[in-house]
């Protein structure tokens, strides 16, 4: 058997019962789901497609392929062949499968961010790797590893990483044969600064070659329901990782598909969902600084890193207090264990309460 960590969340359930009694019901900002309705234009597309009795494509239909490459183009500056698109059941799926995908052995290390989105920790468990959380490469000398994980924004901080950061990890990882693997699922969602994209130019030298970026559609389109997201970067990569997914039954069903190349093709309602994060960020985050919290990094992305110096888990207990629940920062590494990560998704009527609350 894996031997797999216990499932964070589970130890919140007391702090959520506790929020649970304030007479105003919870305010409930300890996990990223999306609570905005599903684009119209999406919604459409996925009836249109509801009649498809035959196996999906793994490798996912040409318009959305083309769709996802025209998408990286036009709003990232990413220059993507369609044929090196691969669409996958959500991303948490890839991030969880991939060491295994890419032939990751026991033994190895799979490198990740000190402050890291539990599920790359999994991964490497899957495959029987071992994680090694750093935010510095130097402290692994001349040892070769065969995946490195970077973040940006990060998943729970929001820090952005700059091009020339990024431009280092790729040298670092190119002169040792490694892969590296960009979760960009928040890239849309900048605030203080504008995420760059591994594969733009600035940063990969206009080669793909070692590098795979993953994209998700649940933050962006609120599609976390739909399970949609894709990997592209290294054709030959990618072209690896189609083979095994094909072996394995993983295909996104096709409506899913249908519906991922019309919310790809529309930024309308992208720019409307930015604006209401935005809107709800710029409610929370001095709300809780004059209740005494400091909010670190957090330029983009869904959450606020936020610290009172006390414990995470008495910041928790506070917070839950005035029925506002948030998670814990060692649930992302010990790093955090002074922080709490607080998350924009909740409705504007119970982000509106949680500000009165800390008022």
């Amino acid at each position: 058997m894996i031997e797999l960590p216990d499932f964070p969340w589970d130890r919140l359930t007391p702090y959520k019962e506790r929020a649970l009694a304030h007479p105003d019901g919870l305010v409930d900002l300890s996990v990223g789901t999306p609570v905005d309705p599903v684009p119209e234009v999406v919604r459409a597309a996925l009836a249109g497609a509801a009649d498809s009795p035959g196996y999906p494509l793994t490798h996912g239909t040409p318009r959305l392929r083309e769709a996802a490459a025209g998408w990286l183009a036009r709003r990232h500056g990413v220059t993507a062949d369609p044929e090196a698109v691969l669409p996958a059941i959500g991303t948490k799926e890839l991030v969880a499968w991939l060491p295994t995908l890419l032939g990751v052995r026991p033994g190895d290390r799979v490198v990740i961010p000190a402050l890291a989105y539990p599920t790359y920790d999994v991964g490497a468990r899957i495959a029987g790797a071992t994680a090694y959380a750093t935010d510095g490469l130097l402290g692994l000398g001349p040892e070769r590893v065969p995946l490195v994980w970077v973040n940006s924004p990060s998943n729970p901080t929001g820090r952005v990483l700059p091009a020339e950061h990024l431009r280092k990890v790729v040298a670092w990882a190119r002169e040792r044969g490694a892969v590296v693997a960009s979760d960009e699922c928040y890239i849309e969602l900048g605030f203080d600064e504008r995420p760059v994209s591994i594969l733009h130019p600035e940063v990969c030298g206009g080669s793909h070659e070692g590098l795979l970026a993953v994209h998700s559609l649940s933050k962006r389109s609120n599609l976390a329901g739909y399970r949609a997201g894709f990997v592209t970067g290294d054709p030959a990569i990618v072209r690896r990782l189609l083979e095994v997914r094909k072996h394995a039954g993983m295909m996104v069903p096709a409506p899913v598909q249908a519906a991922m190349a019309a919310a790809l093709d529309d930024d309308e309602h992208a720019r409307l969902q930015h604006a209401r994060y935005a809107a709800r960020r710029a409610l929370l985050r001095p709300a809780l600084e004059k209740a005494g919290w400091r909010v670190e990094h957090s330029t983009a992305g869904l959450y606020l890193w936020a610290t009172d110096d006390r414990g995470c888990w008495d910041q928790v207990r506070a917070l839950a207090q005035m029925g506002i629940l948030v998670a814990p920062g060692d649930f992302y590494g010990h790093e955090g264990s002074r922080h709490v990560r607080v998350a924009l998704t909740a409705t504007d009527e119970r982000v509106n309460a949680a500000v009165l609350r800390l008022q």
